[in-house]
């Protein structure tokens, strides 16, 4: 577990990166990771956690983060990373990487949950902080929760028509009963985590 600082950032530090990912919890696809700095000069209204947003709401503030914020980036960690590193390595990778995409260097790292990417060589010079519930309680985290959720949902969608039969555009991978359905009478796809039950358990 890395360090978390215990420094908050001061109104002096304009670049602030939220950072947030989307889904850790599917059955398939790729783990996304976003990092988001805002513009204090562009207020965005209606910045929420991703998971209470209605998916036309969470695409419309999707448009305005990327088109008001300072800086963004989306990255990701596939399914043989997820499968190697396991999905807690495997989403801290997408966040690091999501970091080295944003075009501005942040001053200040603040990560939702109790874990951080370690970003000690990434050469930014900032600090860092995790934030438990921190996409409902932090603009910059909420924004960058959008982002990864728009992101990782449009993906998965593109990807249905790559593996049809398994309905990823409806459920996006998670393991909804029709989902399982389909694993119990199907191999899995190229896209499915062989570290996850049930593909774990039928190997």
């Amino acid at each position: 577990m890395a360090p978390r600082s215990s420094l908050r950032p001061s109104a002096a530090w304009v670049r602030v990166a939220g950072i947030d990912e989307a889904g850790r919890g599917p059955l398939a696809g790729p783990v996304v990771a976003a990092a988001v700095i805002l513009d204090p000069r562009r207020r965005i209204v209606g910045l929420r956690d991703s998971k209470v947003l209605p998916p036309q709401e969470r695409t419309r503030l999707a448009v305005l983060i990327r088109s008001r914020a300072l800086a963004w980036a989306v990255a990701w960690a596939d399914r043989d990373e997820i499968d190697c590193l396991n999905i807690l390595q495997a989403t801290l990778l997408a966040m690091r990487r999501a970091l080295l995409a944003l075009p501005v260097a942040p001053t200040h790292v603040q990560v939702d949950g109790d874990r951080c990417p370690c970003i000690a060589d990434l050469g930014f010079g900032c600090t860092l902080e995790a934030i438990v519930a921190g996409d409902a309680r932090v603009r910059a985290i909420s924004a960058a929760s959008i982002l990864a959720k728009t992101y990782r949902d449009a993906l998965m969608e593109t990807l249905d028509e790559c593996y049809p039969g398994f309905e990823l555009k409806a459920h996006k991978g998670y393991g909804t009963p029709a989902h399982l359905r389909v694993l119990r009478s199907a191999p899995p796809s190229p896209l499915h985590r062989r570290s996850f039950a049930p593909m774990r358990l039928r190997s």
